[in-house]
């Protein structure tokens, strides 16, 4: 059924929020009201200033370069190269109390893959929180309590089709309206209905990108007017030819941004994320334990073009996993 419709939105003046839905088939109109949105709490919401994330990750970005208001930044990489891990990071970063090292605001998480790992996520939860109970930091509460607090501050939306991603961005601006204090929205992710759109859109190049072109253009609005930070991980598609012992960085354009163009003109902010080889895996470790050396090590290439400097700058870092989280080489 979904595939036969388009959907719309409408805001009437008293602030009630309907989805116009058309049947391709039949060409009939209906409409669904999907609720009422105070049109105070939206205009509070909109001009009240939202925590800036340019310090979300430092080891991440160049000097001074990281996401500010109203920025994307997207995670490219083939499968098992950590976008996830780096994702979970950065979600801990920004729930945790400021006392534990973090940010201590709301996120949202779009689950496109249904890969989110609700236990994975405690886990680091819970490991950071020892971590600074362990170094004599006063936080407030028990440890349930604590981690609680923490789980309180993220919002979780699953969606199976870009169609139900467009309509969770529609209502999602209920949620920023209401909660201030999300300021960060992440993406996993952004290329999952890639083929299935390809495929249901025919020859025509404008129906395979139609619904990712109305996601990228309603997110657009919400970085707009909103004022928040996404993150967005994109799986690649094609793997580079060059062969075994070239870098991941070094493979075409056209390997990797894919994606329609109002997509692309989102991004300001792109993280080319990839595997070590096993010499280089070692050598980048060289100075750690024996335990750090067996490790996988990724890396990250970072392309920033934030929005107030015309000029790129460029970072690479290294990681590796473990259990309790990301941890920077």
């Amino acid at each position: 059924m979904v595939r036969s419709m388009c959907w719309y939105s409408v805001a009437a003046e008293d602030g009630t929020v309907y989805v116009l839905v058309q049947c391709r088939r039949c060409r009939r109109w209906y409409g669904l009201c999907a609720g009422t949105v105070s049109l105070q709490k939206m205009l509070f919401a909109r001009l009240e200033a939202r925590r800036c994330l340019k310090d979300i990750e430092p080891r991440l970005f160049p000097e001074d370069g990281g996401p500010d208001h109203g920025e994307v930044v997207e995670l490219y990489g083939t499968e098992g190269t950590g976008k996830t891990e780096l994702l979970y990071h950065l979600l801990c970063r920004c729930v945790l109390p400021k006392a534990a090292g973090g940010l201590e605001v709301d996120v949202g998480f779009v689950d496109t893959d249904y890969s989110l790992d609700m236990l994975r996520l405690v886990s680091i939860l819970d490991n950071r929180l020892n971590a600074a109970r362990s170094t004599s930091s006063p936080l407030a509460g028990s440890d349930e309590a604590v981690l609680r607090s923490c789980l309180s501050r993220l919002l979780v939306v699953h969606c199976s089709s870009s169609s139900q991603l467009l309509l969770t961005l529609h209502f999602l601006e209920n949620s920023l309206s209401s909660r201030p204090a999300l300021a960060l929205l992440l993406i996993d992710s952004i290329s999952a209905f890639y083929w299935v759109d390809r495929s249901e859109g025919g020859a025509s190049v404008t129906k395979q990108e139609e619904r990712l072109s109305k996601c990228a253009g309603l997110l657009h609005r919400l970085l707009r007017d909103y004022k928040i930070t996404v993150f967005a991980t994109c799986h690649a598609i094609r793997r580079s030819n060059s062969g075994p012992s070239s870098s991941s960085s070094s493979s075409s354009d056209s390997d990797r941004f894919y994606l329609c163009r109002p997509w692309q003109q989102l991004v300001t902010h792109r993280l080319l994320c990839c595997r070590q080889e096993a010499s280089n895996n070692m050598a980048a470790a060289a100075g750690g334990s024996k335990e750090q050396r067996r490790r996988q090590v990724f890396t990250v290439h970072c392309t920033s073009s934030s929005s107030s400097s015309r000029t790129k700058t460029y970072r690479s870092s290294s990681f590796y996993v473990t259990d309790g989280g990301v941890d920077f080489i």
